[in-house]
């Protein structure tokens, strides 16, 4: 595993401990409002870690987990990203991204671990600060 790609999935786990943490929080106040079970186990996860992603990446370029790991998501031109962009990464990478992974594990880091396929996707690049 390249060393990039070591503190991806630091920053990750990171991020992923801080949406359980408020989604927890978050189902004890709507349990008793919502009975449905998929709400709570697919939806409300869900829903919680990409709003807490979308709002970090877009106000800074990284999230949390990222910041601590010492990285930062930028455009592949240089420029801004943008709310296409983050919205597709985080839905390439939920999706379609695990199957690229299974048919191909040693192309999905990429040469140097700076671009996995839901970054090629959405013309994103992952650098080290």
């Amino acid at each position: 595993m390249k060393p990039i790609t070591k503190k991806r999935a630091k920053a990750y786990f990171i991020d992923a401990a801080i949406s359980a943490a408020v989604t927890m929080g978050v189902e004890q106040v709507l349990r008793k409002k919502v009975k449905n079970e998929f709400v709570h186990t697919v939806i409300n996860p869900t829903l919680i870690m990409w709003s807490l992603e979308y709002f970090q990446l877009r106000k800074s370029g990284q999230t949390y987990g990222m910041k601590k790991a010492g990285l930062v998501l930028k455009d592949q031109q240089g420029n801004d990203l943008t709310c296409k962009q983050l919205v597709k990464r985080m839905a390439y990478r939920d999706t379609l991204s695990t199957f690229k992974y299974i048919g191909n594990r040693e192309a999905f880091e990429g040469k140097d671990g700076t671009v996995f396929p839901h970054d090629a996707y959405a013309n994103t690049v992952i650098k080290e600060i």
